[in-house]
């Protein structure tokens, strides 16, 4: 079955290049397909959009996969791009802004047995001035987020819409020049985010039917965090638009977000893998501390220096006085330091490697969930865990809030508020099979109760001899030391 399935693909591919060496003046658009860890049917979306004679190019635009989905879909004759961030909002900004033609579609890369020709009746519309933003309409029903959270929001804050059958939907085509003055979200709210900026921007909306279509539905551990971040996307229209004139509901941001820094989420996430690296963020990820970053940033550097690693401060007073230094901090000045911020070089190939090899890769930081998300996204890791600063109307209040998963089950434990408690989070996951190897990266004292349970420890640009004391800790001077010893014992403890 596998070998002639290979001959489809392969005499596909033949003449899907004989129909791109003829494209004649029909071919008008980019077809742009956001994939990560597509291999299964990445091959048979690029083929199909090919083959349709509106599509010119084809870029499949890579989420750093950890299976063949760049390889195979270059091979199916797609232009190949790596994402800039980890996020499907970033791989359709990223995507859009690589076309080389003024219409851009967007195909999900887990579709199969989709009608001939979607691509030019969703081209259609753009090309007849009919609209600028065209939305696919298809025959089975919206699934559960689309039917409880997003059309009710809808026919609140924009009725005008209520009418969109798939108004989450990622099948789009779109003028390139609109999409570049719109905001991609990072997250699952991409979708409606874009279809309401569209909307409030004046431009011109058409729904398209494109029959019926199969795709992969969302794990269910993932519909919270769906619905929680389309929430956010349309509240948050809806407040700039001046139709949301109840201030309390900003206070609902926080807990959406909250979501993704909770342990139960990320133990949800496991999903079956048995191997877990842990990596510090400043540091180790990054070179330099993200809260002196943002302190020089926002004219705090003085007064934290003083705060920075006083020993008559236990972890959390320190902690939460740094915290009140950023009060009056706009939110979107956290996340811009945190874009910013220097990655310690050879960690995103080393994260890859490390995914590859079967591990479950996490940011763990005793800094802020707002920046240590970002920077996992950045590296392409699973999770992060971090504290949590609250802010009320996208500024922060100074409060914070220490994740539970970095306390300890026992109230007379020696170390009251460390990440190693964290790691134990996982050790102590009921769900099967087990976690039976953990690898752990840090740099400073604040990471050694970690390192010493880790079944292998290493340190990088240690800030402590101390470190280079402790039995069982490894000192690599570069991350790239790390990934053939990775790869060959993952193999090993795998195959055991």
């Amino acid at each position: 079955m596998k070998s002639k399935y290979r001959h489809w693909v392969f005499v596909k591919r033949k003449k899907n290049r004989r129909t791109h060496q003829q494209r004649d003046s029909n071919a008008c658009a980019t077809v742009v397909i956001p994939a990560l860890n597509e291999a299964r049917r990445i091959q048979e979306v690029v083929a199909y959009a090919l083959a349709d004679s509106a599509t010119a190019e084809v870029i499949v635009v890579d989420d750093s996969s950890i299976d063949d989905t760049a390889m195979l879909a270059r091979q199916a004759g797609a232009k190949v791009m790596t994402s800039s961030m980890l996020g499907k909002g970033v791989s359709m900004r990223d995507g859009a802004a690589a076309a080389t033609h003024d219409l851009v579609v967007y195909l999900d890369g887990d579709l199969t047995n989709l009608r001939p020709g979607i691509v030019t009746s969703l081209c259609l519309p753009l090309l007849n001035e009919g609209a600028d933003f065209v939305k696919a309409r298809f025959g089975r029903g919206g699934g559960r987020v689309t039917e409880l959270t997003a059309k009710p929001m809808l026919k609140v804050f924009f009725p005008e819409l209520a009418h969109l059958a798939q108004p989450l939907g990622g099948i789009i085509a779109a003028r390139k020049r609109l999409l570049q003055t719109i905001r991609f979200e990072d997250d699952y709210g991409v979708d409606a985010g874009l279809l309401l900026d569209a909307h409030l921007a004046g431009a011109k909306l058409a729904e398209v039917d494109i029959g019926l279509l199969e795709h992969d539905s969302q794990p269910l551990q993932d519909l919270s965090l769906m619905a929680n971040e389309v929430s956010r996307a349309i509240f948050d229209r809806a407040k700039k638009a001046g139709r949301l004139h109840v201030e309390q509901v900003t206070a609902m941001y926080e807990n959406q977000r909250q979501v993704a820094a909770g342990i139960d989420y990320v133990l949800s996430l496991r999903r079956g893998r048995r191997c877990l690296l842990l990596l510090d963020m400043d540091g180790t990820v990054t070179p330099s501390r993200f809260a002196l970053e943002l302190a020089r940033n926002t004219g705090n550097e003085a007064a934290l220096v003083q705060l920075l690693d006083t020993p008559h401060d236990d972890a959390i007073t320190r902690s939460e006085r740094i915290a009140e230094l950023f009060r009056f901090i706009h939110k979107q000045q956290f996340e811009q330091v945190a874009r910013t911020l220097e990655i310690r070089p050879g960690v995103i190939e080393f994260v890859k490697q490390a995914r590859r090899a079967g591990f479950m890769v996490g940011v763990v930081s005793d800094s802020y969930f707002v920046a240590a998300d970002i920077i996992r996204r950045r590296i392409f890791a699973d999770f992060a865990l971090a504290h949590t600063l609250t802010f009320d109307g996208e500024v922060c209040n100074g409060q914070l809030q220490i994740n539970p998963a970095f306390l300890p089950d026992d109230v007379n434990s020696v170390t009251p508020i460390c990440k190693s408690n964290a790691m134990r989070c996982f050790l102590a996951d009921k769900s099967q099979p087990p976690v039976e190897l953990i690898w752990a990266v840090g740099d400073n004292l604040n990471d050694l109760e970690m390192l010493r349970l880790a079944d292998n420890a290493f340190v990088i640009d240690p800030k402590s001899p101390k470190l280079l004391e402790e039995p069982g800790i490894t000192l690599i001077s570069e991350f790239n030391d790390l990934v053939e010893l990775l790869t060959h014992e993952a193999s090993e403890s795998i195959e055991a």
